[in-house]
C-alpha cells in the first residue's frame, strides 16, 4: 500500500482558488492543487487540501 492519498473526484470538482474562484487541477504526484490563474499549488497534507494563501507554493 502506498502512502499517497487519492483525492475524491467529488471534492475535487467543489473546490476553487480562494484568489480567483477558478477551478483547480490535481498533481497526484506533487499532492497539489494547482491553480493557474493564480499561479499557486496549495498542499494537500493527510487527504486534505489546505487552501490558504499562506500555505501554497508560488509556481514558476
Amino acid at each position: 500500500m502506498t502512502d499517497e492519498i487519492r483525492m475524491d473526484r467529488r471534492m475535487l470538482e467543489a473546490l476553487v482558488c480562494p484568489l480567483t474562484q477558478t477551478t483547480l487541477s490535481y498533481d497526484a504526484e506533487a499532492q497539489e492543487l494547482i491553480s493557474r490563474a493564480a499561479r499557486l499549488a496549495f498542499p494537500i497534507r493527510g487527504g486534505i487540501p489546505i487552501m490558504l494563501v499562506d500555505e501554497a507554493r508560488e509556481l514558476d
